[in-house]
């Protein structure tokens, strides 16, 4: 028994090391372009790092130039988890979309408190989800417009976020 014991607190001991080195170097997706579908694109990563923004945003157009953001959620088992998302901006508000079931928007429904990283900034900010049929189609056309090869979905079929004002 004592043996199972020291083996078991081992392997604690051992994982717990592992998260606390990742927490410190991050472990983020890596930036990919759209098109790669290769296993380590695809692969999501952990914590987010860089120069955390506080100050509101009221106008997020700047991200217009930004091919790609990544976004931080929670997962159940409480470690973050990573992955690098396109985004799109209507009326000055940021959104992300999906239309397929991802892990990132399950775990937005259940907490949707997220980190954004946006080249080397990070925003903590909550994110709503949008309803408005009008409101969601505007949103997936200004994303079909800032990336003209991506295939507009049916707004019906489509999850559209709006990032909260901070």
């Amino acid at each position: 028994m004592k043996e199972l014991v020291k083996i078991v607190g081992s392997m604690v001991i051992g994982l717990a090391a592992v998260l606390l080195l990742m927490s410190v170097t991050g472990f983020e997706p890596k930036d990919c372009p759209p098109t790669d579908r290769s296993l380590s694109c695809k692969v999501p990563g952990l914590w987010l790092k860089g120069e955390l923004v506080t100050t509101p945003v009221t106008d997020w157009s700047f991200t217009d130039q930004i091919p790609q953001i990544k976004i931080q959620t929670e997962t159940p088992f409480l470690l973050p988890h990573s992955v690098t998302i396109w985004c799109a901006v209507y009326n000055g508000n940021l959104y992300v979309t999906s239309y397929r079931g991802r892990q990132w928007i399950e775990n937005i429904i259940r907490d949707p408190h997220v980190r954004l990283k946006i080249e080397d900034k990070v925003f903590d900010r909550t994110l709503s989800v949008v309803n408005d049929p009008v409101e969601k189609a505007a949103v997936l056309q200004a994303k079909g417009r800032k990336y003209p090869q991506w295939k507009v979905p049916p707004v019906s079929a489509s999850t559209v976020l709006r990032v909260n004002p901070a």
